[in-house]
């Protein structure tokens, strides 16, 4: 199992919001059923295999182009720890949490 975080920029938009394609990646990540997700104040939280994970960016980057925006940035960062196959994302924040 991998994990990652996401955010998607949509760049050169005409309103200072970015809600309506935030809103749109999430309807397309309800829509699919590779991999689990979480929605977070900065972006989006995935679990799932390495392959999934990076099929469903690829997908979710051209969203924003879709919807007429001429530039994305999107920021991706991917934490696949292969001697802990089974690690979810509740996972690695219950190990913080334990912690605290």
């Amino acid at each position: 199992m991998a994990t990652a975080d996401l955010t998607v920029l949509s760049l050169g938009r005409a309103e200072v919001s970015a809600s309506e394609y935030i809103a749109e990646i999430q309807r397309r990540l309800a829509a699919q059923d590779r991999v689990g997700y979480r929605m977070h104040a900065m972006g989006t939280s995935l679990e799932g295999t390495a392959a999934d994970i990076l099929a469903v960016v690829g997908e979710l980057h051209a969203v924003p182009f879709e919807l007429g925006v001429p530039r994305v940035y999107t920021v991706l960062k991917l934490d696949e720890r292969r001697d802990r196959p089974e690690q979810t994302l509740a996972d690695k924040v219950g190990a913080v949490e334990e912690r605290l």
